[in-house]
């Protein structure tokens, strides 16, 4: 009688991986993949001189048990002092979308990820105000109204810590939440939370930026996408753009062509977070694209 071996199908990781720079770290990482069934599909490395460090990202498609997979990737990495990430490839993350009033970075993302593939699952909508929850419910989305004043402010933030954790939220994204977000608060959530901004040279803050690009005449307006930290804007940058305006453009072409770009910007670094290819490299980021 014959014996029937039953076989998982093939599944494709995704690793991603950084470590003090030095021989061998790639040897031994497709040597351990390999030896466990792995076909390695994807690899991409860099090895910054500045910081010394090594950053490796690879997709691979085995038929192994993830357990099985974690403890020979755990081997290395106590060899090495690596930090590490072991997922499923194309797996969507847990995603909460912060905004406030204007909806074009929302919906941008919503749009996305219903017709476009973006590996996020959007949980919810969060806003200090109510003005996006009929965008949310079009898409069928629960909006979650939580109100933010200068004497509610920490209440409102641990409420919405408490929806992370009861959604299990992977991901934070502040789409134009025009709330700052409390030192304790991004600390809680670091390397979990990416903000979109308007870039300009000179920068203007504050109220009215675009009219006050308009009316120094500025030749370029852009977008930073970058995570969260307590110092304002100055978080690791994940991806920038520009676009070029004349003399004859008003505030309001402006603010149109700043819209676009940030919609851009902002769904770029999404997407690249959700598919692990950036890495944090101290202050600034390592993106495998």
């Amino acid at each position: 009688m014959g014996v029937t071996i039953e076989t998982s199908s093939p599944v494709h990781w995704v690793l991603t991986l950084s470590c003090p720079d030095r021989s061998g770290i790639v040897h031994a990482v497709a040597g351990a993949l390999a030896a466990h069934g792995g076909n390695i599909t994807e690899s991409q490395q860099f090895g910054d001189p500045d910081s010394g460090l090594f950053f490796m990202r690879v997709q691979v498609e085995a038929s192994t048990p993830r357990g099985e997979l974690h403890r020979a990737i755990g081997e290395i990495a106590e060899r090495f002092s690596m930090t590490w990430h072991l997922d499923v490839a194309g797996r969507a993350l847990r995603t909460l979308v912060l905004g406030s009033t204007t909806e074009h970075c929302v919906g941008d993302l919503l749009f996305r990820q219903r017709s476009q593939r973006l590996p996020v699952d959007i949980l919810g909508v969060v806003s200090n105000h109510t003005t996006l929850a009929p965008l949310a419910q079009f898409y069928q989305v629960p909006f979650h109204h939580i109100p933010v004043t200068k004497e509610t402010k920490d209440a409102a933030e641990h409420r919405l810590l408490r929806l992370v954790r009861d959604l299990d939220v992977e991901l934070v994204v502040l789409a134009r939440y025009m709330q700052i977000l409390s030192p304790w608060l991004c600390a809680e959530l670091a390397g979990r939370v990416i903000n979109i901004h308007h870039s300009f040279l000179p920068s203007f803050k504050g109220a009215r930026p675009y009219a006050q690009a308009h009316d120094r005449g500025v030749k370029l307006i852009g977008a930073t996408a970058h995570y969260a930290t307590a110092s304002l804007d100055e978080g690791p940058i994940i991806e920038q753009d520009v676009e070029r305006v004349t003399h004859a453009d008003t505030v309001a072409d402006l603010i149109s062509m700043g819209q676009d770009v940030e919609r851009r910007v902002l769904a770029r670094a999404v997407r690249w977070h959700a598919e692990h290819r950036v890495l944090l490299d101290g202050h600034r980021t390592v993106v495998f694209r």
